[in-house]
Parts: C-alpha cells; structure tokens; sequence
C-alpha cells in the first residue's frame, strides 16, 4: 500500500495537511509510535488533544493506538485549545500532542507536538527524526512492546481557568463591554470558562458579547485566521454597534488572540506585545528580578524593543518560529516573548505562547485606566508597518541579489531571518515622547518555509518613509 510523503506535511514546527490525502489513521498511528520513542515515553504519560474539527477525534484514536502499541500511557483531554494542552504538559509534565490545524480551512488537520513542560520540537529539535521514524512504521508496521501504554481521560478546563486568574487577577478592573469572536474555534470553550463563570469561577466585572461561540470545524462564519482582515469585518462591525470598549478575536486553536479598539480599528500586535512586556517587567522588578530579559521577533516594531529598554530591561531580537522561541525563552530566562503574528509566550507558561493570558494583560492594563482604548493603544503604535506583503518569486537568490544591490551603502544589513536592512534604528533609543516625530526605517525580506513565497515587512518612522521603502523594495522582489 502507497503511503504519502510525509516530507511534504511534516513541517519546519509542526505537522498540518490534508485531512485523508496526507493525513490519515495510519499514518497518525505511525507518527504517535515515533514521537513515543523520540522523547522516551515508553512506560511515561503522554497528554493528547484535539479541537473541534469532524477529524481530530477519530485521529485522536489513532494517536493513541500508535503511542499505547509503543508504551505510552496516554492522558485523553478530549476537546481542548492549544494552550489547554499546553497546561496539561507543563503540570504533568508529560509530552504532549495537539491535533488541530490552527487557523486553515475544514479540509486540514495536524499536529503540534511537545516534550514535557510545552518544550516545543521542530524539525532540528526532533522533528525530522518523528517523520522519519513513522516513514519506517509505515513500511514495517508498528511493533508492539512487551506491556503497552494505558489510556485514561481528564478534564483540565476548570484548573486551567484558575491558573490563568492567579496569573492575572482581573477582579479590580473597570466594568468592560468586550466582543469576543471565537470564529467557531475553541476560544468558544475557553472563554466562557475563563473570562465567564462556566468553569465555576466568580464573575468579573467583564460583560462578553459572544461571536460564534458554537464549536464548528466546518467555520461556517469565517476562517479562524484573524491575522487576515476579511475575517476581523464582523467582530469590528460588532463593537461599534454594541458600543463596545474593546474586541478580542481568537483563531481556530485559541492561541493567538487579536484585539480591535473602540472605534473597531485593529490594535497592531506589537503595541499589545509592547503592553504585556511592560506589565511582567514590572511584575517580576517589583519582586527583585534583575537583569529581565524580554525576546521580540524581527518583524515587530521598533516600539517594543524601545519599550523594553524604557522599563530597564534587555530585549532580544529573535527568529520568527514558535518551537525556536519557546526555545530561546528557556534558554534566556525571559519573562515573556512577543510576535507581531499575535503569538506571545510566558515564563510563567513553561515559556509556552497563549493567547487568552495574552488578552488578560490587556483587559487588565487597559481596565486600570479610564482612556478608550484607541487612544490608550496609540502610544504603543507610533510608527507606520506595512504589514507582511507575500510575493511568489521563482529564485529568491536573484531577488536577494537586486535588494542588496538597491540598498548597498543605504544602511546595516544583517541575515539573522531572511534579509534585513535598516536605517537610522537607534538600539539605545527610548520610547518617543508624545507627539515627537523620528527619521528610520527598516525592511524584512524572508522566504517562506513551505511556499515559493518571499514575505515583506517594512516599518518607517512616517507613513510615506515606510510606503517608499515598501514600493521600492516590493518593484526589486517582483522585477
């Protein structure tokens, strides 16, 4: 019997394709047995999850087949979101399998999988040698060991709404009118549990004004990929009419979570990785903590590493890539990480991204004051992004080569992601003071690992620097 070719759906973090064509019951299987024997889980507890898509129960089956046949003695969670399973992982401190395929359409499904403590695996780190452990299975079949795994389910809802609250308590906050579009993914569990008094907690002074809360992995409203304007209209339509104060967006898995102000305008996500950073530098320099350490991607705006030094803590520009920063949070110590893809990751999370607490520092921060949220958010937002623009280019190199061409002598280049050039960025600037206008700009040129893309991100310190930087760059990549 033919099997797929799992290099094409094994991916640089995690494991996403099409459900039946790629992704099917025995290759699931053979993916579980090798992810048992690569992080030793043979006679150890491994935690598996799944989100509302019609797949993801049957594969849930089919994981446990291939982990208990290996050994493993699997905790079912049933439905859950990724930083549910990642709460699972941390206290039990068991690896762990999410089956979801985040914020694409109905017809994927995949895997995210983790060692013990949320500990994320790409392909360096484990990964690649899962898939080529399943490519064997797949061809030789799944032997059994002498005394296979166990199955036992749990329920970890309740717990990890109460962890969330001692994180972040917001029962001081101002009474807040919030839209919440969970886009029929599993912030339609998690936010009633957390935010609401489903999971038995005492309500907070929150009033949520719920968007297809109702479990469908067919999203027969929208896709569940907020980072996508198309899918925002309703929720920012939403906040206007019900004079809402502000609107959270979650995707499919729950673990990126996007905010829109009062006016239904987006919050860009560096601004709300600028403000959670500014609440855990606070929170861990009131305990003593020194030096605080505090990552940030490349494509995020100048603003959060200017932040961060303003706070007097040390930022550390990384990759873009989940597994990698998880990584790097660990091996920092950072207090927290932030991406401008929303994806923002807690110390005190097992260095694990999650959206909801992400939501909660802005509730917390933006309920402690009396200022719309358009106007509280726009200190955190001075200067212009374009945003990542994609371009399908054939040979990247040659693209490379015209852009450096364009730009040699104009500014510092480096190739920590992709190509940077930057102009005029100050590393030991502060932030601006109200209404103080700074000359800079700074573009991002990385190729896709999946697709024959390259993605743009320019940032200048005034609209028409960015849109000129971005139209020159755009003509090199597409010439």
């Amino acid at each position: 019997m033919a099997h797929p070719d799992l290099t094409r759906f094994v991916k640089t973090y995690d494991i996403r394709g099409l459900v039946g064509s790629e992704l099917t019951d025995d290759v699931v299987s053979a993916l579980a047995a090798g992810f048992v024997d690569e992080v030793g889980a043979e006679g150890r507890t491994v935690v598996v999850g799944h989100d509302m898509r019609d797949s993801s129960p049957g594969f849930v089956a089919a994981f446990i087949a291939g982990a208990t046949a290996r050994g493993a003695n699997v905790v079912n969670l049933g439905l859950c979101s990724t930083d549910m399973s990642y709460y699972a992982s941390g206290t039990l401190d068991a690896p762990s399998a999410m089956f979801t395929a985040s914020h694409n359409p109905a017809a994927y499904n995949g895997i995210k999988l983790s060692r013990a403590r949320a500990q994320g695996i790409s392909l360096d780190t484990g990964l690649a040698s899962i898939r080529d452990r399943a490519i064997a299975y797949l061809a030789s079949g799944i032997p059994v060991v002498s005394q296979p795994g166990t199955v036992t389910t749990a329920d970890v809802l309740a717990d990890y709404a109460t962890y969330l609250r001692t994180l972040v308590p917001l029962e001081s906050i101002r009474p807040l009118r919030v839209v919440v579009d969970a886009g029929n993914g599993m912030g339609g569990l998690t936010v009633p549990a957390v935010l609401e008094t489903a999971a038995g907690l005492a309500a907070l002074p929150i009033t949520i004004i719920p968007m297809y809360f109702e479990l469908d992995g067919n999203f027969p409203n929208h896709e569940a990929n907020p980072l996508e304007p198309a899918n925002i209209v309703d929720l920012q339509k939403a906040v206007v009419a019900h004079g809402a104060d502000i609107g959270l967006a979650f995707d499919g898995d729950a673990d990126r979570c996007f905010v829109v102000d009062e006016r239904g305008e987006p919050v860009n996500p560096s601004a709300v990785a600028a403000i959670v950073a500014l609440r855990e530098i606070a929170r861990v320099t009131a305990a003593g903590e020194s030096p605080i350490t505090v990552l940030h991607n490349l494509i995020t705006s100048v603003i959060v590493p200017e932040v961060i030094r303003g706070a007097k803590a040390v930022p550390v520009r990384t990759n873009v890539g989940h597994s990698l920063i998880k990584d790097t949070m660990r091996e920092t110590g950072a207090v927290f990480g932030g991406e401008h893809s929303a994806h923002y990751y807690f110390r005190d999370y097992w260095s694990a991204d999650n959206g909801m607490l992400a939501a909660m520092h802005v509730l917390a921060e933006f309920g402690s004051q009396s200022r719309p949220l358009s106007e509280f958010a726009s200190a955190f937002a001075p200067y212009a992004q374009s945003g990542e623009i994609n371009s399908v280019v054939t040979d990247v190199d040659a693209a490379y080569s015209r852009i450096r061409a364009a730009f040699a002598g104009r500014g510092t280049e480096d190739t920590l992601d992709g190509l940077t050039v930057s102009c005029c960025v100050n590393d030991s600037s502060l932030p601006p003071e109200p209404g103080e206008q700074r000359s800079f700009w700074w573009f991002n040129v990385r190729p896709s690992n999946t697709e024959p893309l390259l993605r743009l991100n320019v940032e200048g310190g005034t609209p028409e620097q960015m849109a000129a930087i971005r139209d020159e760059v755009l003509a090199l990549i597409r010439a």
